[in-house]
């Protein structure tokens, strides 16, 4: 029985990255870390898998955080600290040491790079906008591909894309012609301005943005006690139908409660009775139901009181 090559059991640990520490000295730190071989690899993999053992995950995280920088510094384009890229590109890291399954035959850098890129990707848009920029798969791969389309395509950075350009990108993305100018146009402004700031700088009296702004819908509170009456109107109405015979009610409902109100002459057809005599239900259901809503009004609003 061939015994699998040794790993190094001594802890390891992933470097902290922190505003004390340079960015330099935490990737000097990392390359000190072995690379695994694949049979290495799929023995502390299964150790994890089969134990849970946190010393196995650890050696797995470290000998492959190389990688979580390299990928972070391919994502330094949208003014994030790389620093932070990597701290995240490590959380989706660990995600997928977690998850890897070395029976599939596959390399762990192979699939934890997508947990990396996941991580990564979720963070730029959290942090580039407060509004978010894509909630599809096809907006956020808009996003992180428009960049380097519109370099390819030579078209200027903080400018409008021609016609041409956004009928190619939309293709070639899959996305709506409308988005990509959308996309361009809200990249180009960069990320969130504060509402805060003075319309001419920082002179005093000047005003600030927010004070431009205006919600034209209704408060909050006048939204619930509407919809609270509403509620309460419909209940009140319910328990008062009750106080009509089968008859009344379902010629009531299908004159007054309907879209679309049958008329005289077909209810007088399905109860063969004349028009006159329909009408007639209808008026004195209409007034019991009318009495009805009083009484469970006053003893709803004015408890207690005959």
């Amino acid at each position: 029985m061939t015994k699998s090559p040794s790993v190094r059991s001594k802890s390891s640990s992933v470097p902290a990255l922190s505003g004390e520490q340079s960015l330099n000295r935490y990737l000097s730190e990392i390359r000190k870390f072995p690379i695994l071989t694949a049979e290495q690899e799929y023995m502390l993999a299964k150790r994890y898998q089969e134990h849970e053992d946190p010393e196995a995950a650890a050696q797995l995280v470290s000998s492959h955080l190389r990688l979580v920088a390299k990928i972070a510094m391919g994502y330094r384009g949208y003014g994030l600290p790389v620093s932070d890229l990597i701290s995240e590109g490590n959380v989706g890291l660990m995600q997928g040491v977690k998850k890897f399954e070395p029976d599939r035959g596959f390399r762990l850098a192979t699939y934890a790079m997508w947990w990396i890129k996941a991580s990564m990707q979720e963070f730029i848009l959290r942090s580039w906008s407060l509004v978010k920029m894509g909630t599809t798969a096809a907006q956020k791969k808009l996003f992180f591909n428009l960049r380097r389309m519109k370099k390819q395509l030579e078209a200027y950075e903080d400018s409008d894309l021609s016609p041409e350009d956004v009928t190619k990108i939309a293709t070639d993305l899959g996305v709506p012609e409308q988005e990509v100018i959308n996309m361009n146009r809200r990249m180009m402004m960069g990320g969130d301005a504060s509402l805060n700031v003075s319309l001419r700088g920082d002179e005093e009296g000047s005003g600030q943005w927010q004070d431009w702004l205006a919600d034209d819908r209704p408060l909050q509170d006048e939204t619930v006690a509407d919809a609270e009456e509403s509620q309460m109107r419909m209940a009140m109405l319910s328990e008062a139908m009750e106080s009509l015979n089968e008859r009344e009610r379902h010629i009531l409902t299908e004159r007054r409660l309907t879209e679309k109100p049958q008329t005289l002459e077909e209810l007088s057809q399905a109860y063969d009775v004349s028009r006159e005599r329909i009408r007639q239900i209808e008026v004195r259901a209409f007034e019991k139901l009318q009495k009805a809503m009083q009484r469970i009004a006053g003893e709803r609003l004015l408890p207690g009181v005959a």
